[in-house]
């Protein structure tokens, strides 16, 4: 019994010294963004500080939820729907998210903060570490097709997220 009660007391004053000193340990560096031209499935990137970083947006708090947008988003290639994956766009590890972000795999993009007025589709792909051109998507290079809200968008990756409730994005491959 006495033996038990000298452990516990050990394991005590042990975890009173280590809890401050692990909140002291600096967190590792976020490997750097690298955009995929690879063929689906494109999980969301576990270090979504760096894809943040090169879409140009800024790391926004997760509690950040000023000023709501919600879209569809749907994408196929080749015919194939392609799941818009959760949590584009948010960094669990260092508590950030990127204005643009998803919380779901339900296709639905959340644009939020006054720094997601000007957030862009591709600025959005950026975040989501996938290529997006006018000509490619991912690995797939022909015809990119996009349509925002039942229209033809001509320059997709200017499309303001902002502005539309439904967009579309088909890739196929040249013929």
């Amino acid at each position: 019994m006495l033996r038990a009660m000298a452990w516990n007391r050990r394991a005590l004053v042990t975890a009173a010294l280590a809890l401050p000193l692990a909140a002291c340990v600096k967190q590792a560096e976020p490997d750097p963004a690298e955009i995929r031209a690879t063929m689906p499935p494109w999980p969301a990137p576990r270090d979504a500080v760096s894809y943040i970083d090169v879409a140009g947006l800024p790391r926004l708090p997760l509690n950040a939820s000023d000023d709501p947008h919600v879209l569809t988003l749907e994408v196929s290639v080749a015919g194939q729907q392609v799941e818009v994956p959760a949590y584009v766009g948010i960094d669990r590890l260092r508590a950030v998210q990127a204005p643009c972000h998803t919380h779901d795999t339900s296709g639905t993009v959340w644009v939020e903060g006054s720094s997601g007025r000007d957030v862009t589709l591709g600025q959005f792909f950026d975040v989501w570490g996938v290529r997006m051109t006018v000509t490619c998507l991912g690995a797939t290079c022909g015809t990119v097709s996009v349509t925002a809200d039942g229209a033809p968008v001509s320059s997709p990756r200017d499309v303001w997220l902002r502005d539309v409730g439904r967009v579309v994005v088909r890739a196929s491959a040249a013929s």
